[in-house]
């Protein structure tokens, strides 16, 4: 099995690296520490896992997921995040993901995530199984944010949390004024005016 790991903390890196040596039959494991970092590795060989941190440095991992989907449809992807579960996974099962873990997931659980995706099956933890169950017996009706594009959710969630555009545009390598472009169309798409009413949307949706 070859499992490539994207992941922008090293120390994170290592700790997964360290469980998946674990695992019988793995060949290969390498490391990414970005998404450019990632689709260079693929020019090298063709992964059965990836683990894909959805808060990348260069680009949202839901992007990158969607593009390794295109390229590479043989490769089961596993979601890594600290965000809720309930409307990340979501988001990434929608795109093709083969399944959702939090960071703060037992070493166990992610052994056997990554054995059952690595066999094609899919993964979700019994908390967002019960969760995914709820939901289904309520009138579902489609959230405004559901219209936003990865990186549009993505900032979306940094303004609710009451970061700066300045910071935004740090964190993710782009200028204000790109950030700026990009609140203006999340907010227009959302009916929204301000980043008050934005961060108690957001608070009642569970997506801070």
């Amino acid at each position: 099995m070859k499992i490539l790991i994207c992941e922008d903390h090293k120390i994170v890196r290592d700790g997964l690296r360290e469980i998946l040596q674990q695992i019988e039959g793995v060949t290969l494991i390498e490391e990414a520490k970005d998404a450019n970092d990632a689709l260079i590795m693929f020019k090298s060989a063709v992964f059965d896992v990836m683990l894909l941190d959805i808060s990348l440095p260069d680009k949202n991992g839901l992007e990158v997921l969607k593009l390794v989907k295109e390229k590479w449809p043989s490769t089961n992807v596993l979601m890594l995040s600290m965000f809720p579960q309930e409307q990340y996974a979501i988001r990434a099962l929608k795109l093709g993901a083969s399944g959702y873990l939090t960071k703060n997931t037992a070493s166990s659980e992610l052994l056997m995530a990554v054995k059952i995706v690595s066999r094609g099956g899919k993964y979700i933890s019994q908390a967002l199984a019960e969760s995914l169950a709820f939901n289904l017996d309520k009138d579902t009706v489609s959230q405004k944010h559901e219209n936003l594009s990865e990186r549009e959710f993505e900032i979306m969630i940094k303004l609710a949390n009451g970061k700066s555009l300045l910071d935004i545009g740090n964190e993710l390598y782009i200028s204000v004024k790109t950030v700026s472009t990009y609140r203006t169309r999340l907010m227009g798409k959302m009916g929204l005016a301000k980043n008050t009413e934005l961060t108690k949307y957001c608070m009642e949706n569970n997506l801070i």
